[in-house]
Parts: structure tokens; C-alpha cells; sequence
């Protein structure tokens, strides 16, 4: 039943994707109880202690709350630590669950699924609202349950004490615990769940201003977007202050209803006092157990107040997790043909309700070399993430050897097919780490004659660390043309049986572009069948086929 009802809130959801954490929540609960325990009865018996010892007996006649005064406060440090021991393993095991539950939800998505979704606010939510989300166990779920145990043992020790002294504590247990987090939740409510996407925008703008300043800087558009930014700032700044004022208010309130709590339980034992009812000694032990006991509420504040914050994290990661997979693998694949062409019959493919490819057709074979050109915006690299079934066709059939690649393995049928994409991505580590992505377990010498092949073999034994040398956040570190090629060679690395590049030559000078270009047909003599889609040849002549994508459809280029 509880699970079922968790299911139903993108929250719940992602407090159900951790259970298998429960028995290590479980035991922070309960050292945090244990620990605000010891705080009661530190203060409790400290009171006893304070009075009594004001009476001056027989120091003997102490010893026992001498004893319970050192046990509780040693006891409380100790159970302390093993609470920040057990509640931020917690934390962190919960971190890694959901991104390691995030990432996997990603991949499937990746590029086909998340179309139009900015890369500063991906990273925004894998980090910060995942971040965001190791909150829920250790500032949102354990402070309710522990102040439940807690405080229904302190009303039991306090009504054992004096009835009307545990009533009192009650009362003032069910306010603080129930109006106090009410109002803080209603003061964060507004900014803790406007937080997250307010940060996503701010990173967003800043990515864009750090990615394409010069593309601004030549527009004249530097005020404009520096304006935006600092506006996204502004927003963010404000909402924070929001909340950093409601958390302020959660901890004034609670200690204000603590000294009240005191006062209240000392006001209703007096009279106990002067009856006889409750000896003397026994009211500042009462006062004290008051205060202490609202150790496990203060928290609750601003356990209101980061509730409705997880919830806004959960619900933008579902945002982007609850996409549609754009290509679904099949139950039971079948294995990849083991030769064959690449045929295209009858697709059709288009955005909404326009479409960029029309009963189209079109054969690649194995030791093949075909160009496809074509102005920007119609379909070139869709056709390449149809290719390797990023993406599914609307109507019509692509096949490999014969088998519809809507039967195949995605994983195994790009291991066949390998697409160099436009806009390939380098890691911040070595060139030879980012062409062994090509195939994992190469040696050294492969990468280079890779390299070789891209046409790098005389820059990288010009540099002083070789294929080693580090390329940068992005491959910042060397040029475009540098990035396509060994993007190229990451291709060439691999034992795909079709290759495919989308604008290869892009940022190459003309007659760096024709010898890419030759180096890419020479890998249809291996048997391989070669697609290069580009707007402009540098080289038609070393193509067995040319080809153009008009209206829709393919057509050879005279």
C-alpha cells in the first residue's frame, strides 16, 4: 500500500529507487534517536543533579546522577559520531544509486531523446538536483520519524515524573512539531522549488557566454548576454536568501518553543511542588527534560523546508527520464548478418509534421565509397543517425545484409556501423584514450597507425608526449581540424564494417580536406563500406558514387 502510493509522485519515485538502502537508514534512525536520548537524559539528569546538590547531602547520595551525567554525556558524542557515520554513508550510497539510475536512464535517450535540451542544464540536473536528492534520507525522512521516538519517550518519562507535566510536554511537542514546520514549509515553499530551475538557467546562460563568446563578442551581443546572466544570478541570489530566511526561522522558532516548553512544564509543576505531589528537587530535572526533548523537533523546520526542494529536484529529473526512447531494442535480437549492404527502401522521416526524407532509397556495400552532399538543414545527419538507428524511420525499412535493424542489437549493429559525428567529443585526457574509445582493447601501436591513417602521423611526433599529450576540456587543446581527425581515427580504430563521417573535413583548409577525404576512401580497399556526408567535396573523384539529398529523396550528382 505504501508503495503503491509512493509510486505516484516523482518524489516518492526516487525515494523507492534507494529501498535497498532502508536497513542502513534504518540504523541512522535509530543511532539519531539514540542520540537525542542521551541529550535528555544529560539534561535531565543534570537537573537532579544541580538541585540536589544545592541541598548539600552526603556526596555518596550523588553518585548515581554523578555516574548517569558522565554516561549520558559520553554516550550522546559517541552515538553522535556513529549517527554522521551511518546517516552520510547513507547519503553518499544514495547519491551514487540515483546517478548511477540517472545515467542509465540517459543513455538510451542519447542523442535522439533529448532534443533541445541544453547541455549546461543536463549537467545541472545530473549534479545539482541529483545533489539535491541525498538530501531526502538525511534532512527530509529521518528527523520526522526520530522526533516521533523521541518525543513519545519524553512525554512517557515526563508523565512518569508528573502526569500533568507530561500533558503540558505533549501540547507543546504537537505545536512545535506540527505548526512550526507548517510555517517554515509555507515561507521555502515558493523559493526552494524555484531554486533548481533558476540554477539551471544560470548555468545555462554561462556555458553559452563560456562556449560561444567569440561568436558574441563578433555579434556586439556581450551587454545583452552578460545582462541575461546577471539577471539569472539576481533571481537565483534571491531565492536563496528565501530560503537561507525560512531555515533561520525554522532554528528561532524551535528554540523559542523550547524555553516556552520549559517554562510551560515548570509553570504546571509548581503547584505539584508546593503540594507536596512532586519533590522539590525534581522541577529543574522537568525544566531541563522540556528543553531537551525539543532537540528532535528543531530539526523539522527545516526538514519541511528541503521536502518541497527534493520534490522540485525529482521532478526535473523526470523531466528528461521520463522521455520517450527514441529506438527500443528488440526482446530477442537477432545476430548481425555476417555481410551485406546497407539498404534504405521507401523511408520516410521528418520533425512534427515536416518531413525532410520521402520515399527514399538508397544502397551501401562493402567496399564502397559514397558521398552525399547537400545544404544544411535537410536531413544529412539525420540520415547518418538513422544509419546506425539513433533513430527510427516513420515508414519504410533500413536494413543490414538483409535483417531490418528495428530486429538487430543497437550495441552490436554500432559496433558494425560506426558514426564520426559532426560534432564528435573529446575528453579531457590523452589523444590515445579518446581513440581507444574506437575499440577499448587496443595496444599502443594500433592507436598510432590510427593516427596514421587520420593523417596526424607527423603532428603527434612532433609533440613532446606523443599520443599522450592531453587534449583539453572538449579538445580545447587542439584545433578543429586536429578534433575531426582524431575523431576519424577513433572510427578507423574499430572493426566496424561501414563507416560513416559527418562533415569530416569541416574546419580543414582545401587541401587538407582532399587528403582526409582520399585517407577515408582508402578504407573501402579493407573491405569497408564508406559513407562521408559533407556540404562540399574536396575530392569527387576518389568517390565511386556521389550523391545529393533534394527534396527528400537521393539523387546522383552529375
Amino acid at each position: 500500500m505504501i508503495a503503491a502510493r509512493l509510486q505516484r509522485s516523482p518524489l516518492g519515485r526516487a525515494t523507492l529507487a534507494t529501498r535497498s538502502r532502508w536497513r542502513l537508514f534504518t540504523l541512522s534512525v535509530l543511532l539519531g534517536t539514540g542520540t537525542v536520548l542521551a541529550a535528555v537524559g544529560l539534561f535531565t539528569a543534570s537537573g537532579y543533579l544541580i538541585s540536589r546538590a544545592a541541598q548539600r547531602p552526603e556526596i555518596l547520595s550523588l553518585t548515581v546522577a554523578i555516574v548517569g551525567v558522565r554516561f549520558f554525556g559520553i554516550s550522546r558524542a559517541l552515538l553522535r559520531y556513529g549517527e554522521r557515520l551511518a546517516s552520510h554513508d547513507l547519503a553518499f550510497r544514495t547519491l551514487t544509486d540515483l546517478r548511477g539510475r540517472f545515467f542509465e536512464r540517459l543513455i538510451p535517450l542519447v542523442p535522439a531523446g533529448i532534443d533541445g535540451s541544453r547541455r549546461a542544464d543536463l549537467m545541472s540536473r545530473f549534479v545539482g538536483d541529483v545533489d539535491r536528492l541525498q538530501d531526502l534520507y538525511l534532512r527530509a525522512l529521518s528527523p520526522p520519524l526520530i522526533a516521533i521516538l523521541c518525543s513519545a519517550f519524553c512525554v512517557i518519562l515526563a508523565s512518569i515524573i508528573l502526569p500533568v507535566a507530561g500533558l503540558v510536554l505533549a501540547v507543546m511537542l504537537l505545536l512545535g512539531g506540527l505548526a512550526a514546520p507548517a510555517l517554515t514549509r509555507r515561507t521555502a515553499r515558493s523559493a526552494g522549488r524555484r531554486q533548481a530551475r533558476a540554477r539551471g538557467a544560470l548555468a545555462g546562460d554561462l556555458h553559452e557566454i563560456a562556449a560561444g563568446g567569440a561568436e558574441i563578442a563578433v555579434a556586439g551581443r556581450e551587454e545583452d548576454w552578460l545582462g541575461r546572466a546577471a539577471a539569472a544570478d539576481r533571481e537565483l541570489v534571491s531565492l536563496q536568501r528565501r530560503d537561507a530566511m525560512s531555515g533561520g526561522l525554522a532554528e528561532g522558532l524551535g528554540t523559542l518553543l523550547a524555553v516556552g516548553a520549559s517554562v510551560a512544564v515548570t509553570a504546571a509543576a509548581i503547584p505539584a511542588v508546593a503540594s507536596g505531589e512532586l519533590n522539590g528537587v525534581m522541577l529543574a530535572a522537568l525544566a531541563l527534560l522540556a528543553m531537551a526533548s525539543f532537540e528532535a523537533i528543531t530539526p523539522l523546520g527545516q526538514a519541511a523546508a528541503v521536502i518541497d526542494s527534493c520534490g522540485e529536484a525529482a521532478e526535473r529529473i523526470e523531466e528528461i527520464t521520463s522521455k520517450p526512447v527514441p529506438v527500443e531494442a528488440p526482446a530477442t535480437p537477432q545476430p548481425i548478418p555476417a555481410g551485406g549492404p546497407i539498404r534504405l527502401e521507401g523511408v520516410g522521416f521528418g520533425y512534427g509534421d515536416e518531413a525532410i526524407i520521402r520515399d527514399a532509397d538508397l544502397e551501401l556495400r562493402p567496399g564502397q565509397a559514397v558521398a552525399l552532399t547537400g545544404p544544411s538543414g535537410i536531413g544529412k545527419s539525420t540520415l547518418a543517425e538513422l544509419l546506425v538507428r539513433f533513430r527510427d524511420p516513420r515508414s519504410g525499412r533500413i536494413s543490414l545484409g538483409g535483417a531490418d535493424l528495428r530486429r538487430l542489437d543497437p550495441d552490436a549493429l554500432r559496433e558494425a556501423i560506426r558514426l564520426a559525428p559532426q560534432d564528435a567529443y573529446l575528453f579531457n585526457t590523452t589523444i590515445a584514450e579518446n581513440v581507444k574509445l574506437g575499440r577499448p582493447e587496443a595496444d599502443r601501436e594500433r592507436i598510432f597507425e590510427a593516427l596514421a591513417e587520420a593523417g596526424l602521423e607527423d603532428w603527434i611526433s612532433a609533440l613532446p608526449d606523443g599520443i599522450d599529450t592531453l587534449v583539453g576540456e572538449g579538445g580545447a587543446k587542439v584545433s578543429g581540424g586536429q578534433r575531426q581527425r582524431i575523431a576519424a581515427a577513433r572510427v578507423f580504430l574499430s572493426r566496424a564494417r561501414f563507416l560513416i563521417f559527418d562533415e569530416p573535413t569541416a574546419h580543414l583548409d582545401p587541401e587538407g580536406a582532399a587528403a582526409l577525404e582520399r585517407r577515408l576512401v582508402e578504407r573501402r580497399d579493407q573491405g569497408c563500406g564508406v559513407l562521408v556526408i559533407t556540404h562540399t567535396l574536396a575530392d569527387p573523384a576518389a568517390f565511386d558514387h556521389v550523391i545529393e539529398l533534394r527534396d527528400g529523396r537521393f539523387a546522383p550528382v552529375a
